[in-house]
């Protein structure tokens, strides 16, 4: 995600963005990924990027486990945050962070990218305007197998590993987006050797009388889409769900419509558009992946993993006060 971003920051220079600098917990990788993207510092600790006067915005793309202690030295620092999903660990963490980036009016979002992107700002107009009626059920999912790797964070239970995090916080999300908050929230899941969550299916039911159906799995194979269905027609988000490039419109009557909404780049560059234009105007939070939401989000994903039995060795040593 680092490579991706840099990558996006630097086509985006003729619009302002500027890749400053870079840090790792090592000097010699930050230097090698400096040199890579053509970027004039790379620091070995994450405290010397915070204390650079050249610096406006970080981009988090550490580790799950490391989002929220990254982001709070960030704001410590007065740096706005752009911090990539999940927001944090959990509730508790996430609240900390908004806590003190409104103490110290510091902007910090959370890079939920998907909702930047055409598709799914094509698909927030068709839902404000009432384009398949009231919405009674959103269904969707995928699943992909990931290669076996040394050190690949979605295996290491350290590192706040596992598919719900990683990508059902895709799924929350959009469900979040459109229907809001849940009431009830009903999951089952399997909680695999490696104390990682290997499948998750969730049914969350919401205050208006919707419910989202969403499940996401380590241990098959299936492109990830999502169905809205109203009570005039049915939206579906065409996979994959996190980049959609298009969507397909069915109506009362089921007559078909499809949707083309192309994305340019890589899809980034529209969340750091919305940093940039945040920051311009003084605000401290998007309206569009707003604080209050990333929280709810995180409370919702702490109650299924409650149900699937799934907590990090080091929560429990916090909680232990280890």
């Amino acid at each position: 995600m680092a490579a991706a971003l840099a990558t996006e920051i630097r086509a985006l220079r003729s619009e302002g963005h500027e890749l400053a600098a870079v840090a790792s917990r090592q000097r010699s990788t930050a230097a090698d990924f400096a040199s890579q993207h053509g970027i004039a510092a790379g620091f070995g600790s994450h405290e010397e990027l915070v204390q650079h006067d050249g610096i406006d915005a970080v981009y988090i793309a550490t580790p799950h486990r490391l989002h929220a202690a990254n982001a709070l030295a960030c704001i410590a620092g007065g740096k706005a945050v752009l911090c990539e999903k999940p927001f944090t660990i959990n509730a508790e963490e996430a609240a900390g962070v908004i806590e003190a980036a409104r103490r110290r009016r510091v902007f910090v979002m959370e890079a939920m990218w998907t909702r930047f992107l055409p598709s799914i700002v094509t698909l927030r107009r068709l839902l404000r305007d009432g384009a398949i009626g009231r919405i009674d059920t959103i269904v969707g999912g995928g699943a992909f197998i990931p290669a076996p790797a040394p050190g690949n964070y979605l295996f290491d239970p350290e590192l706040g590993g596992g598919v719900l995090l990683d990508a059902g916080v895709y799924l929350v999300s959009l469900a979040s987006m459109i229907l809001g908050t849940p009431t009830r929230m009903v999951a089952s899941g399997l909680v695999g050797e490696q104390g990682i969550d290997e499948r998750v299916s969730m049914v969350l039911e919401h205050a208006g009388g919707g419910v989202a159906q969403l499940y996401v799995s380590l241990r098959a194979r299936r492109s990830p889409d999502l169905e809205i269905l109203g009570d005039r027609g049915r939206i579906r988000l065409e996979a994959p769900v996190f980049r959609p490039p298009s969507l397909a419109v069915w109506d009362a009557a089921g007559n078909a419509t499809s949707l083309a909404c192309p994305i340019q780049g890589s899809g980034y560059g529209y969340q750091l558009r919305e940093v940039a234009a945040a920051l311009a105007a003084g605000r401290i939070e998007s309206d569009i992946m707003p604080l209050s939401e990333s929280l709810s989000i995180m409370r919702t994903m702490d109650v299924v993993r409650d149900q699937i039995g799934l907590r990090y060795p080091f929560e429990f040593r916090s909680a232990a006060g280890g």
